[in-house]
C-alpha cells in the first residue's frame, strides 16, 4: 500500500497562472505529477522535452522523485536575454548623460 503525499504543480504565462494541488503516491516523479495534474490540458504549449522544470525555484530533472509539499514549477523560455537587456539599458543611460550635458 503506497502512501499519498500532497504536492502542487504550477505554470504561468504573462496573462494567466495556474496552480494545481493534488495527492500523488510516494515515489511519484515530477514528470508523472505534471501529467497527473492535467496542467498540460490547460497549457498545450508546454513541451516537457524543452521546458525546464524545478521544485521551489531549484532546477530538477523530470525523473526527480517528489516529497511531501513539493511545488513542481514548469518554466517558460525567456523572451529576451537579461544580460543583453541590461547592456542596452546601460548604453542608453550613457548616451542620455552625454547628450544632456551642456
Amino acid at each position: 500500500m503506497s502512501t499519498l503525499i500532497n504536492i502542487e504543480v504550477v505554470y504561468a504565462t504573462p496573462a494567466l497562472q495556474k496552480l494545481i494541488s493534488l495527492k500523488v503516491s510516494t515515489g511519484t516523479s515530477a514528470e508523472q505529477a505534471i501529467t497527473q495534474s492535467g496542467i498540460l490540458d490547460f497549457f498545450p504549449e508546454i513541451d516537457l522535452s524543452s521546458n525546464k522544470i524545478g521544485i521551489f525555484s531549484k532546477a530538477c530533472k523530470l525523473e526527480t522523485v517528489l516529497r511531501e509539499k513539493d511545488r513542481v514549477e514548469i518554466y517558460r523560455a525567456l523572451q529576451a536575454d537579461p544580460k543583453e537587456i541590461r547592456r542596452q539599458r546601460a548604453l542608453e543611460g550613457k548616451v542620455t548623460k552625454k547628450g544632456g550635458a551642456a
